[in-house]
């Protein structure tokens, strides 16, 4: 770490101050994005949380550590303030003349020139309007939006839900691939874990009501043969829907079938989707969706939704059903489970679709965009 000093000098500065200790998909993409970002002159605003977490390859300047998600709303509140009163002051001290965001947080009225990133627009998608994530997305991202200087953003689809909901004209948007940690998600050279009982699905994500897990638990049910399968949950409990859809299943007589697996350590990932019969995400939107590529690498067959950024990742790769049909996730389920050869075929066309994408590329492109506006 440095001190900031009178004579140091970033004409960029890069805030990562959501990063917390348990990464999630936007602390993926940070911890991922970084290291692939050349650039000169650029430092960055990292906790403590990110130091711990990544080989730091650029000028850092040490920020709390108190300021992500992983402390609740207060921590949400603690990074807004902070952004607004202490991140302006950074800005000048260090002589800053572009500030890159990678949320869609920036100083207002404070002369903080800056690039911002917007990974998906879920709260007004799905708007729960006594949310504060709602009133967030509804009031102040617009107005970060509409003072920066460019917009990148993950995907198409969330370049045309920019345009749509906030009126901005796409010329001031760049649509920029994500993608996966090649190293971890490929196929595992060995299975170290108990063979399963039976057959299964997977699906690994959280429990939001957008991610369409109680057609996916329904679908499921009406499979031909069901008994012959299990569906496995994998993703931390959500207290507000995690118990629905346990009672959903029990409702459906197969609670004994669909298992949730709670949080899934992160290197036993990749055995889980490899192994499986198919990575199920039928998810009703998505910024990007990080489980369809890096099922896709562990050489798992998935199905996935026809909507919004799913077919971006997917390609040809993937089964696309309407996540709103069930009939058509059960179909697309009962085809894999029954056909040897689709299974092949998929677990072929998706690791050929995931080396598509790197880090690298992202990095690049990213660094090319900052470039103009410094």
């Amino acid at each position: 770490m440095i001190e900031i000093l009178e004579e140091f000098a970033a004409p960029i500065i890069a805030n990562f101050s959501f990063v917390g200790s348990k990464p999630t998909g936007l602390a993926t993409y940070a911890l991922n994005l970084s290291p692939e970002l050349h650039l000169p002159g650029l430092a960055l605003l990292v906790p403590p949380a990110f130091q711990q977490q990544n080989q730091l390859q650029h000028p850092c300047v040490n920020i709390p550590g108190n300021l992500s998600s992983e402390q609740g709303k207060l921590g949400h509140f603690r990074r807004l303030r902070w952004t607004q009163l202490e991140l302006p002051k950074l800005y000048r001290k260090l002589q800053s003349n572009l500030l890159f965001s990678l949320v869609p947080e920036a100083p207002l009225w404070a002369g903080c020139r800056s690039v911002v990133m917007v990974h998906d627009l879920i709260p007004l998608r799905f708007p729960r309007w006594t949310s504060p994530l709602t009133q967030y997305a509804r009031f102040y991202v617009p107005q970060v939006l509409n003072q920066a200087e460019h917009i990148i953003c993950n995907s198409k689809a969330t370049a045309e839900d920019i345009c749509q909901f906030y009126q901005i004209p796409a010329r001031k948007i760049t649509p920029i691939s994500l993608a996966h940690d090649s190293r971890h998600f490929r196929v595992p050279e060995s299975d170290r874990l108990p063979p399963p009982d039976r057959p299964y699905f997977l699906y690994v994500g959280r429990h939001d009501p957008y991610k369409n897990l109680q057609r996916l638990i329904r679908a499921f049910a009406a499979l031909p043969n069901c008994s012959s399968y299990e569906l496995w949950i994998a993703g931390s409990a959500d207290p507000r829907y995690t118990p629905m859809l346990k009672a959903l299943a029990l409702e459906l007589d197969i609670p004994e079938q669909v298992k949730f697996l709670d949080y899934v350590r992160y290197e036993d990932l990749p055995i889980l989707l490899n192994r499986s019969i198919a990575m199920v995400y039928p998810s009703l939107w998505e910024g990007f969706g990080f489980p369809v590529l890096e099922a896709m690498a562990c050489g798992a067959p998935v199905i996935t939704s026809n909507l919004s950024s799913m077919p971006e990742v997917a390609g040809e790769a993937a089964l696309l059903v309407n996540p709103y049909n069930e009939a058509e996730i059960t179909a697309a389920m009962y085809r894999i489970a029954t056909d040897s050869q689709m299974q092949a075929q998929l677990r072929a066309a998706g690791l050929q679709q995931a080396k598509q994408f790197s880090w690298a590329k992202t990095g690049q492109a990213t660094a090319e965009v900052l470039q103009q506006f410094v």
